[in-house]
C-alpha cells in the first residue's frame, strides 16, 4: 500500500462555530465550518445554545470534511482538538468527540491551544497556491473577540506573549460599541463596512496610557458609551445621523492603539517580520493600516487568507501536524480549559 503521508484531522469548537478539517503533510484537503445564526437575536453568544448546536453539528461536519478530502477514517494518522481557551460547554463537545474518535480509530490524540492555532494558520499550504510563510523569528499581532496579544514566535511550537490586553480585547470593543449604536451582532464587520463611508478624524476618543507592550480597551468602551449618552441628550437622532463617522472614528482609534504597541515591539526586538492573526485581522481598516506601516517601516508583512483568520479547524489541524512531528500527544484524561495561556 502506498504511503498516504501524515493525515491529521482537526476539530474546533471553542465558541459558536463547529469545524472539522483534514490536512496531509501540512497541505489543506478540506476545511468545513458550520456557523450558528441563533445567537444574532440575543446580541451575543449564548453558551448553552452554542454547546447544543455543536452536538447537532459535529458528526455531519466531520463526515463532510472526510468526504471533501477524499479520505476514510482508517487513513487518519491522529486527531487534534481545541482544548482551550473558549466556552467550556462548547469545548467539551469537541474534546469528547476527539477522544472517542481517537479511541475508536486507535490513533494518537493531540491537544491544541486555540491561540497557537491562530498563529500557525500562517503555515497552511494550499494545492496550487504559492506558499509564503513567515520566517522565524517573527512578531504576530493576534486580535480576536477574546484576545489582543503581541506574540514573539521563535519556532512552530516556541511562542512567547510579550504584550497583551489587561482587560477587554479589541474584538470586544468593536462588538460592544457596535451594540450601543444599535448594530447587529457580531458588530465588528458592520463597523468595518460603515467606516469606509465615514470620516475617521471626525470624533476623538480616549487612548489608554498603558506601560510596556500591554493593551487596554475598557476605557475606550466607557468613553464611547458616555460620548453617545451626552450627545443623545442634545439630539436623539445623533447616532443615526452620524453613524458612518462614529464607526470610522471608533475603528481608527482601535487600530491606532493596536499598531502603536506593535510598532514599539518591532523597534524593541529589531524584528521586521510581521504577521497578523485572529478574527479582527479580517478588518479591512486594520489590513490597510498594516500595509501602510509595512511600507513605511520596511516590514515583511504576511496576512493570512480571510477564511483562516476566523475560528476554523484548519488551524487546529496544522498545529496538530507540527505537534505530531514532535510526538506531542495527549492522554484520554485531557479536559478542556475555559482560560489558558499560550
Amino acid at each position: 500500500m502506498a504511503d498516504k503521508g501524515i493525515i491529521i484531522m482537526g476539530i474546533e469548537s471553542s465558541c459558536d462555530d463547529t469545524s472539522a478539517a483534514i490536512i496531509r503533510d501540512g497541505e489543506i484537503l478540506s476545511n468545513v465550518v458550520a456557523s450558528q445564526k441563533v445567537h444574532e437575536e440575543y446580541g451575543g453568544v449564548v453558551p448553552e445554545l452554542a454547546s447544543r448546536a455543536h452536538q447537532q453539528n459535529i458528526i455531519p461536519v466531520v463526515d463532510l470534511a472526510m468526504k471533501r478530502a477524499g479520505i476514510n477514517r482508517e487513513e487518519i494518522s491522529a486527531v487534534a482538538f481545541t482544548r482551550g481557551p473558549g466556552l467550556l460547554g462548547s469545548l467539551l463537545v469537541g474534546t469528547s468527540f476527539a477522544k472517542g474518535f481517537s479511541l475508536a480509530s486507535k490513533i494518537p490524540l493531540i491537544e491544541v491551544n486555540h491561540l497557537q492555532g491562530h498563529v500557525l494558520a500562517l503555515f497552511i499550504k494550499e494545492n496550487g497556491v504559492e506558499f509564503n510563510p513567515p520566517k522565524f523569528p517573527f512578531l504576530c499581532l493576534l486580535v480576536s473577540g477574546g484576545n489582543s496579544q503581541i506574540i514573539l514566535v521563535r519556532d512552530y511550537l516556541d511562542m512567547e506573549v510579550i504584550g497583551q490586553t489587561i482587560d477587554d480585547a479589541a474584538g470586544e470593543a468593536f462588538d460592544k460599541c457596535a451594540k450601543v449604536m444599535g448594530l447587529p451582532y457580531p458588530g465588528g464587520p458592520h463597523v468595518d463596512r460603515l467606516a469606509k463611508e465615514g470620516d475617521p478624524l471626525r470624533f476623538e476618543f480616549s487612548r489608554p496610557r498603558i506601560p510596556g507592550l500591554d493593551y487596554s480597551f475598557s476605557g475606550l468602551k466607557t468613553n464611547f458609551l458616555y460620548f453617545l449618552r451626552d450627545n443623545l441628550k442634545e439630539n436623539e437622532n445623533f447616532v443615526e445621523e452620524n453613524l458612518a463617522d462614529l464607526c470610522a472614528s471608533l475603528q481608527h482609534t482601535i487600530i491606532e492603539i493596536l499598531l502603536s504597541k506593535l510598532k514599539r515591539a518591532a523597534r524593541e526586538t529589531g524584528i521586521n517580520e510581521i504577521t497578523v492573526a485572529g478574527g479582527v485581522s479580517a478588518n479591512s481598516g486594520l489590513r490597510n493600516a498594516l500595509q501602510e506601516n509595512a511600507k513605511k517601516h520596511r516590514w515583511n508583512l504576511i496576512i493570512p487568507k480571510f477564511e483562516y483568520t476566523m475560528d476554523n479547524a484548519a488551524m487546529i489541524a496544522i498545529t496538530g501536524y507540527y505537534k505530531y512531528l514532535n510526538k506531542e500527544f495527549t492522554g484520554q484524561d485531557a479536559v478542556p480549559f475555559a482560560r489558558t495561556q499560550l
